[in-house]
């Protein structure tokens, strides 16, 4: 016969009884219910406190100065080699092809072409951003380097070209 769900069981010795505790002195949990005496611990609730309470003293996040703020109007980069571009791609290379190919993440807004690697192959790449050793190479090579404008169509649509 084969095993099915309603035919399954822990193994023997698997499972512990649950702890009946606080039912008299006669049952060895009673009283106390195996919290000890008193204390923090033996209080209802929560007795743990909560993560950074130091007992009281200042603690440790507020004993330090504030640093930085958080840039809301930030656009992720995301940073390409002309060496990969060669390697997987031949003739037209724009964003597109990219974020299909996954070599760039979803999340980032703008992409930038660097110049690490070696191209030996002509290609056209349409990009935002480009290093000058980047469009250096794609040109001695006999390629294009192509700007594109960003999608918000923001000031630095046209940067580096």
């Amino acid at each position: 016969m084969g095993t099915t769900l309603s035919t399954l069981s822990p193994a023997p010795g698997a499972t512990r009884r649950k702890k009946r505790v606080g039912r008299g002195r006669g049952s060895h949990r009673g009283k106390t219910s195996t919290r000890g005496q008193k204390g923090q611990k033996s209080r209802s609730g929560s007795h743990m406190p909560r993560p950074g309470f130091e007992g009281g003293q200042m603690p440790m996040a507020r004993r330090l100065p504030k640093r930085g703020f958080k840039n809301v109007f930030r656009k992720e980069v995301a940073a390409i080699n002309v060496g990969l571009l060669a390697s997987r791609f031949s003739g037209e290379v724009d964003v597109d092809a990219l974020r299909a190919a996954g070599l760039i993440p979803k999340r980032a807004e703008l992409v930038k072409v660097l110049a690490e690697g070696e191209i030996d192959k002509p290609l056209v790449v349409r990009a935002h951003r480009f290093s000058k050793s980047a469009i250096a190479k794609i040109e001695a090579a006999g390629g294009k380097a192509e700007v594109v404008a960003s999608q918000n169509g923001g000031s630095d649509a046209v940067e580096s070209a």
